[in-house]
C-alpha cells in the first residue's frame, strides 16, 4: 500500500499523510514533496497519468502495466510518444485572423462583466490574508509570504531564457526570475503573474483562445494582490467625494506601475465607482497594443472586430501626449468624437517602455471627478470613419495620390504566417528545459 501511495497510484487520505509523518519524525511538506523519490518512480508516474489522458484513450491501446523488468529507456519512449502526441493535438497557436478573433472575443467578455472578475479577487484577498496583509503597498516580505504560502520559493537567475519571463520548476517548486526592471513586468509583478496560473488551477492551454484567457486572468490576479480591492476602493472612493481621482496617486500609494494602476483602475472604476471608462496602450506612431472601453468610444477595428494593431486618431490623447512639451507628465484633453465627448489622460511612463503612451478615459459628464478636469484642450476627430487621419484629406488626395511611394518599416510579425507554436506560444521550450537542467541541484 506504500508503495503504490509513495509511486503516485493511490492517492492517500489526509489523515494517513499525518500518521505517517509523525510515525516517521517529519513534517507533512517533507511528505508531499512534488519531487518523486527516483527516475524510475517519476517514469511510472508519468506513463500512469498519460493512460488517463482521453487523448491516449483515442488510440483504443489496452492499458500498459509496467513490472520491474521493463527497462526505464522502454518507458521513457513511451511516454515521449505521449508528450509529443499531446503537442500535436493541443493547438494553442494560431493563425493571425483567428488571433484577432479571439482577442475581439476576449474583449467583449470583459466589457460585459465591466472588467471586474469577482473570483479572482476573492482568490487574491484570500491569498493576502493568508499572508496576513494589513494594508499599504505590498512589502518585499509579505510578496515571498503569498508566494511561499502556495509552496513555491523565488530564485533569481542571470541566464534566464530570453524567450521566458520566468520559468517554474514544477517539480522542486522554484519560480526563476531575472533580477531586472520592464515597465509594467516588474520581477514582482512577474512573480505574481506566474503564481497566478498555479492558484487559478490553470492547465497547458487548450487553444490560442484559452492562452489568452489565462494570460488575462493571471495578469488580474497580479493586480489584484498589488493594488488589493479593499483598500484601493476606499481610496479612490475618497478621492472621488473630493472630485480628485487620479491614476498617478493610485501608481504611488501602492508602488506600482502607471500602466498596472490605470489597468486596475478600470477593474475597480465601474463595479464599485459606477464609472464607465476606456484604458488604450499604443507606440508614437499610434499602433495599439491593448485596449478596453465600455463607455462607448469606438476604436478602430478590423473587419473580425479586433482593435490591437490598428492605427489611433493623431488627434486623441494617446497621441497628443507626444506632442507635448512635456510628454512625460500626464496629458489632459477633451476630445469630441462621432460617439461622444470623452476626457482623457495619457502618460508615457519613462521607463523601458518609453514608447508608450497609456491612456484612461471617460465620458464627459464623468470629468468632473478626475483631476485635470480643467483642462481647455479640445480636439475634434472624425475617426474611426472621417477624413481626419485614416484617410488623407479630399484636397492632398487630389494633389498626391499616384504621385507617392513610401517605403514601409518591415515588422517581423508580417513576415509569419502563423504565430509561434509550442505549448506557449514564442517561448522556446528547448532553452526552458535545459535552464531547469542547469539549476536542479541548486
Amino acid at each position: 500500500m506504500l508503495s503504490l501511495i509513495e509511486n503516485g497510484r493511490r492517492e492517500p487520505k489526509l489523515s494517513l499523510i499525518e500518521a505517517l509523518a509523525s510515525a516517521l519524525s517529519v513534517s507533512t511538506d517533507e511528505l508531499l514533496r512534488r519531487q518523486p523519490p527516483s527516475r524510475r518512480a517519476q517514469l511510472e508516474i508519468a506513463l500512469e497519468e498519460a493512460q488517463r489522458d482521453p487523448v491516449y484513450h483515442d488510440l483504443g491501446l489496452p492499458h500498459l502495466r509496467v513490472g520491474a523488468r521493463v527497462p526505464n529507456d522502454v518507458i521513457e519512449h513511451v511516454v515521449g510518444l505521449y508528450t509529443e502526441l499531446r503537442k500535436q493535438r493541443a493547438k494553442p497557436t494560431a493563425t493571425p485572423e483567428e488571433a484577432r478573433a479571439a482577442n475581439a472575443d476576449l474583449r467583449a467578455m470583459m466589457r460585459e462583466r465591466g472588467n471586474y472578475f469577482a473570483h479572482i479577487e476573492q482568490v487574491a484577498t484570500a491569498a493576502l490574508t493568508g499572508a496576513g496583509y494589513t494594508g499599504g503597498a505590498l512589502s518585499q516580505g509579505m510578496l515571498l509570504s503569498v508566494v511561499s504560502q502556495h509552496g513555491f520559493s523565488v530564485k533569481y537567475a542571470r541566464d534566464l531564457p530570453r524567450s521566458a519571463r520566468s520559468v517554474t520548476d514544477l517539480r522542486n517548486g522554484r519560480i526563476y526570475l531575472k533580477q531586472e526592471s520592464m515597465g509594467m513586468h516588474t520581477p514582482r509583478t512577474i512573480l505574481l503573474q506566474t503564481l497566478g496560473h498555479f492558484v487559478l488551477g490553470h492547465s497547458a492551454p487548450a487553444d490560442f483562445a484559452d492562452f489568452l484567457r489565462q494570460r488575462v486572468e493571471a495578469n488580474y490576479f497580479a493586480a489584484a494582490v498589488l493594488v488589493p480591492e479593499r483598500p484601493a476602493t476606499t481610496f479612490l472612493r475618497e478621492a472621488m467625494t473630493a472630485r480628485d481621482l487620479s491614476v498617478e496617486d493610485l501608481r504611488d500609494v501602492f508602488s506600482v506601475s502607471y500602466e498596472m494602476a490605470a489597468h486596475r483602475f478600470t477593474n475597480l472604476a465601474t463595479h464599485h465607482l459606477g464609472l464607465p471608462c476606456h484604458f488604450v496602450k499604443n507606440d508614437e506612431s499610434g499602433t495599439i497594443y491593448k485596449a478596453y472601453e465600455n463607455d462607448g468610444v469606438v476604436f478602430p477595428s478590423d473587419t473580425a472586430g479586433a482593435i490591437e494593431g490598428q492605427r489611433m486618431c493623431r488627434e486623441w490623447s494617446g497621441r497628443q501626449v507626444f506632442y507635448a512639451n512635456d510628454r512625460y507628465s500626464p496629458h489632459y484633453q477633451y476630445s469630441d468624437t462621432p460617439s461622444g465627448t470623452y476626457w482623457c489622460v495619457a502618460f508615457v511612463d519613462p521607463g523601458r517602455e518609453r514608447g508608450s503612451a497609456i491612456t484612461l478615459g471617460v465620458p464627459y459628464e464623468h470629468s468632473p471627478w478626475f483631476r485635470g478636469r480643467e483642462t481647455t484642450k479640445r480636439v475634434t476627430s472624425a475617426c474611426p470613419d472621417g477624413d481626419c487621419c485614416q484617410r488623407p484629406p479630399a484636397g492632398l488626395a487630389a494633389r498626391w495620390e499616384g504621385m507617392a511611394w513610401p517605403s514601409a518599416r518591415a515588422h517581423s510579425h508580417i513576415l509569419s504566417a502563423t504565430l509561434p507554436t509550442g505549448s506557449f506560444p514564442g517561448v522556446d521550450e528547448a532553452e526552458v528545459y535545459a535552464f531547469l537542467d542547469r539549476h536542479e541541484q541548486e
